[in-house]
């Protein structure tokens, strides 16, 4: 089962229910201003964005469209990945501060929201895993980090600078990764607001195609998580809220660390469930999909 193969059954109103895009946020509105122009353009009852980024951070931000806004929890803890200048505020040695990076900003650390930030100020755990520097030129300096999701880029230079004892801030950023989604991705590259515009005036005059190439199916989530299979006879049981019994799987269960599986049938998507492994249950449901009415 692949998600092309997926994505070529589907008809594009299935792909505007449960369907995300891949967009590239420029400079300037907020990600909550992306995704609500998305949802205006399209004309989507409601759109989500899988992880903020500041006003003027560009980059990767995917939108969910329609119900495939249920998924936005599970794709916001991922790995994301960026592309930055900072500004050191005394001129010191690229093997300083790569030895000063080396010694307290890489694997886990500390950190505290900035002042600015939404969430509650309180210290956290997060995983650096991967702080490069990759030019210099006098006190500006190009970076690329790969962090766990909820990691604040600005903070971590402003506490490099902290550390070397000469101050640094942040220039520029730019998101080329959020968890599964790229900016250069070969299939499904982010999108500028022009082409995102340009594909869904083609579409309302009855050309899908720019805007079928454009948007990811929902049941891209299967990236995130292993794949369980369901028998055939037992989805509708799971389509009106049982959880996932052992005699339901298709074959033999296969063991995996994952708490988290996502459960077909056939090619069909059911849901997103938790495993328990509590007696004869396996799992039970944290999203099942619901099939659309459809209109006579």
């Amino acid at each position: 089962m692949h998600i092309d193969e997926i994505k070529k059954e589907k008809t594009i109103q299935e792909l505007l229910e449960f369907g995300i895009i891949n967009i590239n946020k420029p400079s300037g509105p907020t990600s909550f201003d992306i995704s609500d122009l998305i949802r205006k353009i399209i004309g989507a009852r409601k759109t989500s964005h899988f992880g903020t980024l500041d006003p003027k951070v560009t980059g990767v931000l995917p939108v969910a469209l329609n119900r495939a806004c249920k998924l936005t929890g599970f794709f916001l803890g991922e790995d994301k990945e960026y592309v930055g200048i900072m500004r050191i505020h005394e001129d010191v040695s690229f093997s300083k501060i790569k030895e000063v990076i080396k010694k307290s900003f890489l694997g886990k650390i500390i950190q505290k929201p900035p002042v600015r930030s939404r969430v509650k100020r309180e210290e956290r755990e997060r995983e650096i895993k991967s702080f490069e520097l990759l030019e210099k030129d006098e006190k500006n300096i190009l970076f690329r980090a790969e962090v766990q999701g909820g990691t604040y880029i600005r903070k971590l230079v402003d506490d490099l600078g902290r550390d070397m004892g000469i101050g640094a801030h942040m220039l520029e950023l730019r998101r080329v990764r959020a968890g599964i989604f790229k900016e250069d991705d070969k299939k499904y590259p982010s999108v500028n607001l022009y082409d995102f515009e340009k594909a869904v005036k083609e579409y309302r005059a009855g050309d899908d195609k720019l805007l079928r190439d454009m948007i990811l199916p929902g049941e891209v989530v299967m990236k995130l998580f292993p794949v369980v299979p369901i028998k055939k006879e037992y989805s509708e049981k799971l389509l009106h809220g049982s959880p996932i019994y052992l005699e339901y799987i298709k074959g033999e269960k296969t063991e995996s660390d994952s708490k988290k599986v996502c459960a077909f049938a056939g090619d069909k998507f059911i849901g997103i469930y938790s495993v328990v492994n509590e007696g004869g249950i396996f799992a039970k449901a944290d999203f099942v999909l619901q099939p659309v009415e459809q209109k006579t």
